[in-house]
């Protein structure tokens, strides 16, 4: 059964994934430093930010609005928000979910750092050289502050463009090919949709990566590997727990990640 597009939840995780785009600034700074200091900015760069956060601003409306049109019809949402702002207790809810999600979140950092020590670094030492080797001391990563604040966006932001909209959108899609007697879609398509969502996700990451890295094959495919741990991890729990589960992950996961492996 299709919900009822809710304008309240709308603007709630909207200014959510506001917020986070305004709060990765700093970061996101700190990584393009050498970079920005060797542009010749057409205008100040505070202009240049306050563009670029209403960019984003407008943006996450249009990924906002759509993701819950999309998700509305596939059964994935927003349960502990859509029953706290339908007068019901969530504390209950709240607990269920606290937990799993931190501990998924922790596993799955843990599992990038490890990947990423003992697997990526040394084969991208053997290749690059001493073009890699800022990724290995340690030299690129912004101060644990930074990283708090960022973790932010990647918690909110991100699952809102990742899950809630591309991930409800191939579902939705994938829904006109394949459904179950219920006239739902089957669970090859949540698997398909969670999997191109994560491929997309490493993706998105290269970006970033290429400030400091040239884009080899090795390059992508651990942008791909690294963030596609994570990002079968939260697609699963948006599908089976809601958004709200994916966000508490995905923000752990990041806080291990950017924060405590900073210190």
């Amino acid at each position: 059964m299709t919900k009822p597009f809710n304008w309240k939840i709308f603007f709630i995780i909207w200014i959510a994934a506001v917020f986070g785009v305004v709060a990765v600034i700093p970061y996101t700074l700190t990584l393009q430093g050498t970079v920005l200091q060797e542009l010749d900015l057409p205008i100040p760069l505070p202009l240049l930010l306050a563009i670029q956060i209403g960019q984003n601003a407008v943006m996450f409306a249009v990924l906002t609005a759509l993701g819950l049109f999309f998700a509305n019809r596939v059964g994935l949402g927003l349960p502990i928000l859509e029953a706290k702002l339908a007068g019901e207790s969530v504390a209950e809810k709240v607990r269920a979910i606290l937990l799993p999600s931190i501990i998924i979140g922790a596993v799955a950092a843990v599992l990038i750092i490890g990947l990423d020590v003992f697997v990526f670094q040394p084969a991208l030492l053997n290749q690059l050289g001493d073009a890699a080797q800022s990724l290995a001391d340690g030299s690129v990563k912004p101060p644990a502050w930074q990283g708090f604040l960022a973790s932010f966006y990647g918690g909110i932001a991100e699952e809102v463009l990742l899950r809630l909209f591309v991930m409800s959108m191939f579902v939705w899609l994938g829904s006109f090919l394949s459904k179950t007697v219920e006239g739902k879609p089957t669970n090859a398509v949540f698997w398909i949709a969670n999997i191109l969502a994560a491929v997309l996700f490493g993706l998105g990451h290269l970006p970033a990566t290429a400030s400091f890295l040239p884009l080899t094959p090795l390059v992508i495919a651990r942008a791909i590997v690294l963030n596609g741990i994570g990002g079968l991890a939260f697609g699963w729990l948006y599908w089976k727990r809601g958004l709200e589960t994916a966000i508490v992950a995905h923000f752990t996961a990041d806080i291990v990640l950017h924060v405590l492996f900073a210190l």
